[in-house]
Parts: structure tokens; sequence; C-alpha cells
């Protein structure tokens, strides 16, 4: 999901997609744990879509705050 894609998306929305990332996150972390993933990039390609949700939550909030 490109940073354009998550800034269409409502606060809200953007709170549920961190939450369910952060879930499937856990999930792949010990599944590779247990046993080898077919595409452990999945787990960078994850990391990187909180970061970036998280990164466009806080300047919302930065926003609203300041306006």
């Amino acid at each position: 999901m490109k940073a354009k894609e998550i800034r269409d998306l409502s606060t809200e929305e953007i709170q549920t997609r961190i939450s369910e990332e952060k879930e499937q996150l856990t999930h792949l972390t010990f599944q590779h744990a247990i046993a080898d993933l077919q595409n452990p990039l999945i787990l960078r390609h994850k990391r990187r879509l909180i970061a970036r949700l998280e990164t466009i939550y806080k300047q919302r909030l930065e926003a609203t705050e300041t306006a």
C-alpha cells in the first residue's frame, strides 16, 4: 500500500488497519519461528507498511491538534 493510498483512508480506517497489520505480523513472526515461510520478505513488507501507517496517522493527529 502506497502512502498516497493510505492518505485517502480516514483516520479510523488507518487505526483499524494498523491493528490488523500488527496482528498479522505477530502471526507471521511466530510462523517463521516454527517453520520457514515461503517468502520471508513478507515480514519486512509488513513492518514497513505498519511504519508507514503509523507515520501518516501521527501526522494527522498533529495536524488536528495544530488546527
